[in-house]
């Protein structure tokens, strides 16, 4: 179902978070799911994955992690402070250690000259390690291909996160 790749950071990121029993929470706006979607797809998946959130409405931003409706009023849902809201929401709404949130634009339209396509924001959050944000242009030619590289680097953050 996923690249290689893609499988092969997920299988490390569940032994890992196994061997720190951590627990992981996922909040995806333009993955839909993805990287939650990926880490399910590994036999023993159900030992560190505590949930998902799939946020991608502003609404739901706001209703289930709590990002506040003026913050993406004035700075738009594809920006750090609010991946970094999303993050800290995931943690504050599960019982997981760790959270990773994904916000972008996947395409093929939405994009600004501000925002182009294939911006996306990935903060992650663990318990007191504060957060971390990273913002990734990929310049990708399709959906597809842009929510598959958010969801590989989205992984490489939570795996990035257990050092």
């Amino acid at each position: 179902m996923f690249p290689l790749e893609i499988v092969t950071l997920a299988r490390l990121l569940i032994d890992e978070a196994r061997e720190r029993s951590l627990r992981i929470v996922t909040a995806e706006s333009c993955t839909g799911g993805l990287v939650a979607g990926a880490i399910c797809s590994i036999p023993g998946a159900s030992d560190v994955l505590e949930r998902g959130f799939i946020t991608y409405s502003n609404r739901a931003k706001q209703e289930l992690l709590g990002v506040p409706g003026d913050l993406i009023a004035d700075l738009g849902a594809v920006s750090e402070p609010v991946a970094r809201m999303m993050a800290e929401g995931a943690l504050e709404a599960s019982n997981a250690h760790l959270a990773v949130a994904i916000t972008g634009v996947a395409g093929p339209g939405g994009g600004t000259p501000m925002k182009p396509v294939g911006t996306v924001h990935i903060a992650t959050a663990r318990t007191n390690h504060g957060l971390m944000h990273r913002q990734e242009l990929f310049e990708e030619e399709t959906r597809e291909g842009i929510q598959l590289a958010a969801v590989q680097a989205a992984l490489q953050a939570l795996r990035d996160r257990m050092t």
